[in-house]
Order: structure tokens, then sequence, then C-alpha cells
């Protein structure tokens, strides 16, 4: 895994500003650094080296070096596209997987990005036209940034790198809070930096003449085969799975594997006999501590288990450290424990392996079950009279049975707008100093829910993650806390080859028998205990609601709460009364003061008091 970074156009101390641009990210690639210059662009680049240790020193050049490569990745069949490539009379340097993709390009241009199976994103520059060619690969494992600014074109593998650049003028973007305070995350592509944009995945941009050119070149479309019977569908996934771990094993480095008590990571991990597993929790009960259970797992499958207890002034002193290397707040505090597993494993191996993207691809969420929970309440009663229910409800104290009539009321494209919904446009309008900047998060995936029409609600809710969710939180913090540990981290269940059995399979084997992912799950009770294959889905719990009715922590909440970048934004009376009302027991707030905490967190990092 890399780093990459560069700038179009001239500035002063040029080589100055490409050094800082590029050691800013040396954390992706601590082996090496590689630079490229030329009177028309400055390109930078960190290696973390992975395939070809000795040869796959980027920048990479065709055989006339017109074509200028640096890549972030790994390219899964660059064996087979090397060969295809030879006989076309391409003519090879390297061993490394990079080679593939200049070579590729030259012969293919854009079709290139169509035979890729792996995780990519990479700028080809070329020096007789001077156009600069960046994609992002077809999920968004890798990340890609960038800014036009004057006519010319910045960019990076994270933005911190663009920051360091003279030319751009660093502007907090209040549309990107916005959104944040509803999704836990800022939806792409967006920033919180004003003028700096998010490649989205399953993209690529040119650079020609001043001017940006973004096309979408892979659509992640569920196309169900009704023919598959349950048998032949959890065939096709064992047999594409296996097939991916194995490909993403591929390496020069050992490789590694993340382990919790799901069936995601336990899946993959049965492929790594006598070698090693990753796990952290805390000392909270098992509710927020998987050790115990996937040592259990770790044995009985015969790998080497490598475990840490996260302290919680341990958790909470790395939250800073965590906010800065994810370049934007990300609300979810599961990121943290990502970092401390992530910081394990790079002790012993440069590469391992995690089961994001089981969930969005297969249906794993629980809340993919609620079509099917209404659907007899939706049947029984009209529109208008669940809507005239939820009025009432609205009313009550929060009892039973409430929550149902509420939700029951509403489809699924006025609820649903990911997995995490933190505060509406009427709470937001009353915790911001300026309301004028509320949007109702619905508006924002009408987009997507367009795209899906002629889905079941179901698969509707999984397309949006895939597009929002996925992108946002799950692989932003995969990539930044593995690469904060400059440590590789690969996801099999994100491969292309898995992603054309996934699509085909019908609603019915995705969400069956009172369980999501039912037909991975059935896939992976091959290869595993019964307890693990079937066991509920969790996510990567964190003890916050307990520790902000600690004192400790309260009082620490509560001082940035009150502090004056918190006036800044907030109404802090009103965000203050939601910490006291979760510290004394009245509600359950740790989601929303966690977000906020979070947001004040970072901007002290990023902005400090340089915003007046």
């Amino acid at each position: 895994m890399c780093g990459l970074c560069g700038f179009t156009g001239h500035v002063a101390s040029r080589d100055e500003v490409l050094e800082k641009m590029t050691s800013v990210i040396t954390h992706r690639g601590p082996d090496s650094v590689g630079y490229y210059k030329d009177n028309r662009i400055s390109m930078g680049f960190r290696r973390l080296s992975i395939i070809d240790l000795e040869g796959g020193h980027q920048p990479i050049y065709n055989e006339d070096k017109s074509l200028v490569l640096m890549f972030n990745g790994e390219i899964y069949n660059h064996n087979d596209l090397r060969e295809e490539l030879k006989q076309c009379g391409h003519k090879f340097y390297t061993k490394a997987d990079s080679e593939v993709l200049v070579h590729g390009f030259e012969e293919w241009g854009e079709k290139l990005l169509d035979r890729l199976r792996g995780m990519f994103g990479f700028a080809v520059y070329n020096t007789k036209d001077g156009s600069v060619f960046i994609a992002r690969d077809f999920f968004g494992i890798k990340p890609m940034h960038y800014a036009v600014v004057n006519d010319q074109l910045i960019y990076g593998s994270e933005i911190k790198s663009i920051l360091e650049h003279p030319d751009y003028v660093k502007k907090f973007n209040y549309k990107a809070l916005d959104n944040y305070l509803s999704f836990q995350y800022v939806v792409p592509p967006e920033t919180f930096f004003e003028g700096i944009y998010c490649l989205l995945p399953g993209h690529y941009m040119w650079f020609r003449d001043g001017k940006v050119k973004v096309t979408r070149y892979f659509e992640p479309s569920f196309e169900p085969d009704m023919t598959l019977t349950e048998k032949e569908a959890v065939d096709k996934i064992e047999a594409v799975f296996e097939n991916s771990v194995n490909a993403h094993k591929i390496s020069d480095v050992e490789v590694g594997c993340f382990l919790s008590s799901g069936v995601d990571s336990s899946y993959v991990s049965t492929y790594f006999a006598d070698q090693k597993t990753f796990t952290v929790g805390f000392d909270f009960g098992e509710r927020y501590n998987e050790i115990s259970w996937a040592e259990g797992l770790s044995k009985e499958i015969g790998v080497e288990h490598h475990t840490h207890l996260i302290g919680s002034e341990e958790f909470w002193e790395a939250v800073p450290k965590v906010q800065y290397h994810m370049d934007q707040p990300l609300a979810d505090p599961s990121c943290i424990a990502l970092y401390f597993v992530s910081k394990l494993a790079s002790e012993y191996v440069k590469v391992v392996l995690s089961g994001e993207g089981a969930d969005e691809l297969f249906g794993g969420y629980t809340i993919y079950n609620e079509p099917h929970v209404f659907k007899t309440y939706q049947k029984l009663f009209p529109q208008k009279m669940r809507y005239a229910l939820a009025r009432k409800a609205k009313k009550w104290p929060h009892i039973k049975g409430r929550g149902y009539i509420l939700r029951g009321a509403r489809k699924t494209e006025d609820k649903f707008i990911g997995n995490a919904f933190m505060y509406d446009d009427e709470e937001k309008s009353q915790i911001l100093r300026d309301p004028s900047i509320v949007t109702r998060p619905q508006e924002l995936c009408k987009k997507f829910y367009e795209r899906a029409k002629g889905y079941d609600d179901e698969t509707k809710m999984q397309y949006l993650d895939i597009n929002l969710w996925m992108v946002g939180d799950i692989l932003l913090k995969a990539d930044r806390m593995s690469m904060a540990n400059s440590l590789e981290l690969r996801v099999p269940f994100l491969d292309r080859e898995v992603w054309k059995v996934a699509r085909t399979i019908p609603t019915k084997y995705r969400i069956a028998h009172g369980t999501t992912k039912y037909a991975l799950r059935q896939a992976a009770l091959r290869h595993l205990p019964k307890a693990t294959a079937q066991k509920p889905k969790l996510g990567f719990p964190v003890p916050t609601r307990v520790w902000l009715k600690d004192e400790k922590y309260y009082n620490r909440v509560k001082e940035m709460f009150t502090s004056e970048t918190a006036k800044k934004f907030f109404n802090t009376d009103l965000i203050v009364s939601y910490l006291d009302e979760h510290f004394t027991g009245k509600d359950d707030n740790s989601r929303k003061v966690w977000t906020i905490y979070v947001f004040l967190v970072w901007y002290n990092i990023y902005f400090g008091n340089t915003e007046k």
C-alpha cells in the first residue's frame, strides 16, 4: 500500500512544496519515496513494499517514458494481464503489479479499468500532451482527493497532502457539517474543506487545459437470478470467496487476518491456518470484548492469535490522533478500535485481510429485516391511517411500540438514509447557530433511490449503503486506520468476482429465516462452528455510552461543549443538555453527543483558531 500526491503548474520553492506534500503521508509508505517533475507537473510517492520488494519503486514508466504512473493499491490479476500485454508487444522491467497499469493504460486507455481485479487509486501523466488521468477502484477501497486552484490540479491519496500546497487556501465547508450531523460522516464527493473533493468509487477523471472531467465507469447494480436454488447460491458464494481469499493472500511479505466474533472476518480466518490473526476488545464484559470468543475460534482453526485490551484512557487519548489521520471527522467510535487492532497487527505483519463489505453485498445489517417486519402492518393499515397513528405516537412517551408505529408509517425512501441516522433536519435547526445550512438528509439520498427504482426495499437499502455508508464510513476508516500504522488492509469480500455472484443472489437468500446474510452464513457454516456462522450482527461494540456516564469523561466532553469552538457552531446550552440527559440516565444520547464531540476535536486539529 502506498500514498501519492502531486500538482500541475508552477509554485515558488516547488521542490520544498512537493517534499512537504509527500512527507505528510509517510505513514502510507515508509519504505521509500519517489518523485517525478517536469515543467508541467510535480508528482510525489510514498511506498509500502508488498510486491517485487526490490524492483517495484515508483514512478513507473512505459517503454518510451511518455507515460508516468504512480499507484496506490493491489492488482490481483496482474500476472494474467502481464502475459496478455507481452503478447501485445509490451516490454516489462519489473515484476510489480504497478507496471501492468502503465502498459495497460497505453494499450487500452480507459478500458483498462474494466479488466482490473483489485483495489486502486492511481494517476497517469502524459508527457506529450500534459494530460493527467486519475482513477479510483470499483467500491472505493482506496482513496483519492483533488482540487482545482487557479486552473491547476492538486491531488492526493489524503487531503492533508493538498493542504500543504501554498495555493490552496484552507476554508471550512459548512455544507459538509450539515450532512455530517445526519450521517455521522461527510457524504462524498463533498469534504469539510471547501474546494477539495473526493473522487467517487467507480469513477475516473481527466485533467486537461485547466478543467476536470469526471466519468463513472462502474455501477454496482443488482440483478437477482430467480432460477437459483438455495444450494446453488451457497455453492457459488463458497467457490468465489475461496478464490478471492487466495488471490488476496498473494504477497511477497507475510499476510495476517483481523478476527472478531462475527461471521465475516471469522470466515476469512479459516483460510489462515498456521498464520496470524488479531483481535482487540474493551474491559467492559462480553458485550464489549470479543477476545475470548476469537481466542476459542483461533484454537479451533489452528491460527496464532494476538490480542490487545484497550484501556479507557488509552482510547480517549487516541481520539485526536485518529481524527488527524481520518482527515475528516468520523463519528463511528469503532474507527478508534480499528486503529488499535491495526497497530497490533503492524507489529507482526505488513498485510492483513478483513471482512469489510460482506454486509453491504450480502445483506448483513439487522435493519435490512425492517421491510419484512412492517409488511403485515402496512398491508392492514392504509398509509393515511399509518400517518395519523404516527402523529399521535409522536406525543407519547418512549414506550414499547412507539418506535414501531413511527417507523412503520413511512416508506423506506423517507426513513432510511443508511446505517447511521444521527440528527434530523428539525434537530439540526435547533442545535446549530446557523440553521440556514440545514437540509433534509433524505434529499441527498433521492438520487440513489432513483437509480434503485425497481428493486425491493431490502435491495434499495443495500444499494444505498454500498454508495454512501460503505464509502463514507466503512472503507474510509479501514484505509485511514490501517495506513496510519503502515499496514495494508485487503478486503476479499469487495472483489469484483465476488460481486458478480453477490449481485445475482435473490433477496429470499439474503434475508431469510429471521436472519440476515443467510446464504453467506450457509457458506461459512461449511468452514466454521455453527455458533460463529449464525452469530447475530453486532458491529464493533465500543462502550461510549458507558464512558459518558463516568464523571471523568463527562467533564472532558462538557469542557469541549462549552468551548469557544463549540460556540462558533452550536447552541451550547442545548448540546450540554443532551450530555446531561445521558449522564443522568434520562435518555441514551451517547451517539449524538459523540458525533458533536468528534467534530469539535477534529476542528481544533485542522482549523484551530485560523477561522475567524
